[in-house]
């Protein structure tokens, strides 16, 4: 048996408790990792609000947890490119992470850089990936376009600053305004104070936007909300807009010949060998704001934490480790 932490129900902080639930058996592409680290996605709070629940079913109680950090204990027959014992990171599809042991297949994993601790690592690898697939999968990105980032100081936002300027592009974020220092020190040229500024009245044409802000109110119709309809009229025509938070804009009837996309974030093999080529490479600030205890109590107070909106990078959750 392991510990778990659940929801039972949508809602807020307080549909989270504690379990004791049968570790996972894994097929034979996956592989059983021993969670040291974990984190608050964007995903985690979209399934457990109720956002998702009609891209998203789900059956309760229901483990979340995208993020994982952790040691390899057992692999399956057709496993090859990790072994037990080895550090990994990975991104688990279905949830899993707020749980000692947690099933992942081959694919979606990848042994972690030693330099990174498992508070890092954790951080990285949903957020990372997404922040890496959005940009150069998904939107394309071409080193000289100028490029609009949403909710910069976040934890895809910080990391696809950075992705988006080593790759020589030209970068604009929105951020409050205690935020500003900080994502102009990660690489972005330009910040907008989403609280005092309309961007898409400031803002001259940009060639790609990568939007993390979902719109409380949308078209019952439509199911696009005004944030949406600004990131419109900033894109130049042909240009792309890539939503992680809203998949009914893939089906929105095509303006100005403009790509819009629901990025799912499927990596490969292939992804994560580049992804971590590139992590070896460039140096990447990967911000930590703060770390919560493995508990019931520990995961509901760092999902009360991010709906204040008021976090910078990356919420992790911990488990008592010897490992860094």
């Amino acid at each position: 048996m392991m510990k778990a932490v659940v929801i039972e129900n949508y809602g807020g902080s307080e549909v989270f408790a504690e379990k004791e639930c049968d570790i996972p058996h894994i097929r034979d592409t996956q592989v059983l990792v021993e969670m040291r680290a974990t984190t608050v996605s964007s995903a985690d709070q979209l399934i457990r609000s109720g956002t998702f629940r009609q891209f998203m079913p789900t059956q309760f109680p229901h483990v979340l947890g995208v993020d994982i950090a952790g040691i390899v204990v057992a692999t399956g027959k057709k496993v090859t490119r990790v072994q037990t014992g080895e550090r990994v990171l990975a991104v688990s599809r279905t949830g899993g992470g707020y749980a000692e042991y947690v099933a992942v297949e081959e694919c979606d994993l990848a042994v972690i850089p030693q330099s990174l601790s498992d508070a890092e690592a954790a951080s990285l690898s949903a957020s990372g990936m997404t922040a890496w697939l959005s940009l150069f999968h998904y939107g394309k990105l071409q080193p000289g376009q100028r490029i609009l980032i949403h909710a910069g100081a976040g934890g895809v936002g910080h990391l696809a600053i950075q992705l988006a300027k080593q790759h020589g592009a030209y970068v604009i974020t929105t951020a409050q305004a205690h935020n500003h220092p900080f994502v102009l020190q990660l690489g972005a040229d330009e910040v907008i104070d989403y609280t005092t500024t309309d961007f898409a009245e400031t803002l001259s044409p940009v060639d790609v936007v990568l939007d993390m802000v979902r719109d409380p109110d949308v078209d019952k119709v439509t199911g696009i909300g005004l944030t949406e309809l600004k990131n419109y009229n900033i894109l130049k025509d042909n240009g792309t807009f890539i939503s992680l938070v809203n998949p009914a804009i893939a089906k929105h009837p095509l303006i100005r010949g403009i790509d819009a996309q629901f990025a799912l974030i499927t990596p490969g093999a292939g992804d994560w060998e580049a992804f971590i080529q590139w992590i070896q490479t460039n140096k990447l600030d990967i911000h930590v704001d703060h770390v919560f205890p493995f508990t019931g109590q520990g995961v509901a107070e760092a999902h009360e934490y991010y709906d204040t909106r008021n976090k910078r990078g990356k919420l992790v959750i911990q488990r008592d480790s010897i490992h860094r």
